[in-house]
């Protein structure tokens, strides 16, 4: 009879030993013998030790079961989020990281999809296969992504920008309404024009009215704190372009002077990032100096006239001689041309002189609805204008990396 109290072939798993002569790992059954697996199977390597014990644990109410991610003697359970102060796929406990650089994430490649044309045959392809063929960008699509970018370059606090002329008529209130308008709807900050011109400007005319507020409005305002203060004051076109209209009585606009000028300036450089002023013609006003003072970039208008380009390089000279020659050196010319066709005049003969004294000339094309006057819509413009003005403000975006500390504030 056996030792056990149990049947025969009968072994108790609580009293069962491994016969020392039975080597480690082998199968301890008798023979004939059925094994359970759960009674002879190996028992697994305890995990890690919990860095807090289950006696250190935070004590928690009667009938409140342990948290999911706990096994019954308070270990994490593999697989769960990591206790405080562990990681995600952290190595075991013990394991030294290989010696040498660590992989980075910046080495992983990336191969990039390419973007959807949006227009010409490009499109209707991908349109047409659903997708599946991606021919890409065009040149010029890819030239406009450029452009779009040096237009959105950050800027540095505020930029000002004086749009001039000494001849009238030559589209200087058009390019001011031109290249804020492509800053304002490509851009995503707050632009303004203001209009400087002492002779009755016309810039709030080219743009829906939505107050009777001037320039003088905006001074004797006493209570301007933050950005609807002023924005009470100015008018909105549709493309987010402000304008803060000059005074409409010519003997009260006589009174608009260099002090009052850097005075209305210094409230819209809290609350812009782009100032443009669409100057008068006369450079000897008093108003003139704030703006020749505290400009960043000067863009001077010219007519493709003969006329109109001596007008330009006068100005141009008048300014070398009074202590603007920073600007006249970065200085950006516009060449507007009157009439649909070819000019009387070598326009590029023009752009040549002008490119040997500036830093850019560019050349905006006849365009219907900017010949009308009125409030400018983007929508409406042609294609060559509206491309040719998003030149333009890439041109002078180009300056906003500048340091300009040197200019008076």
């Amino acid at each position: 009879m056996s030792e056990s109290s149990g049947p025969v072939g009968y072994r108790d798993p609580h009293t069962f030993t491994q016969p020392p002569s039975q080597a480690p790992g082998g199968d301890p059954r008798m023979p004939g013998e059925r094994r359970d697996p759960q009674v002879f199977a190996q028992p697994e390597q305890p995990p890690a030790p919990s860095p807090y014990p289950p006696q250190q644990l935070p004590g928690r109410p009667e009938g409140i079961p342990a948290p999911w991610n706990t096994g019954p003697q308070g270990h994490q359970v593999q697989g769960a989020p990591p206790a405080a102060g562990g990681s995600w796929g952290a190595p075991p406990h013990g394991h030294q990281p290989a010696p040498g650089p660590h992989p980075s994430l910046d080495d992983v490649p990336l191969r990039r999809a390419k973007k959807s044309p949006g227009s010409g045959w490009r499109k209707a392809v991908h349109h047409m296969s659903g997708g599946a063929i991606n021919p890409g960008m065009s040149a010029e699509e890819r030239r406009l992504q450029e452009l779009v970018a040096r237009i959105r370059q950050p800027v540095r606090g505020d930029y000002r920008i004086a749009v001039l002329s000494l001849k009238g008529g030559v589209g200087k209130t058009t390019t001011t309404m031109g290249l804020g308008s492509i800053f304002a709807s490509v851009r995503g900050d707050r632009v303004i024009a203001v209009d400087a011109n002492p002779d009755f400007g016309t810039l709030s005319q080219r743009v829906s009215l939505q107050t009777r507020s001037t320039v003088r409005d905006l001074l004797l305002d006493p209570s301007i704190e933050r950005y609807s203060d002023v924005r009470r004051h100015t008018s909105q076109a549709t493309s987010r372009l402000e304008v803060l209209a000059s005074e409409r009585d010519p003997a009260a606009s006589e009174s608009f002077n260099d002090e009052e000028y850097r005075a209305v300036a210094r409230i819209l450089q809290r609350f812009y990032n782009i100032i443009l002023t669409d100057c008068g013609t006369g450079l000897m006003h008093s108003a003139m100096t704030g703006v020749l003072d505290l400009a960043h970039s000067l863009v001077l208008v010219s007519s493709a006239a003969i006329d109109g380009a001596r007008s330009a390089a006068a100005t141009l000279d008048w300014l070398s001689l009074h202590g603007h020659d920073h600007l006249v050196r970065n200085a950006v010319v516009v060449i507007n041309l009157p009439r649909e066709g070819s000019p009387n005049v070598g326009v590029q003969q023009l752009r040549e002189y002008f490119l040997a004294r500036c830093r850019a000339v560019h050349i905006i094309p006849y365009d219907a609805h900017l010949s009308e006057g009125a409030e400018i819509d983007l929508h409406r413009l042609s294609k060559q204008a509206k491309r040719a003005y998003v030149e333009l403000a890439a041109t002078v975006a180009d300056g906003f990396g500048a340091d300009h500390r040197r200019f008076h504030h």
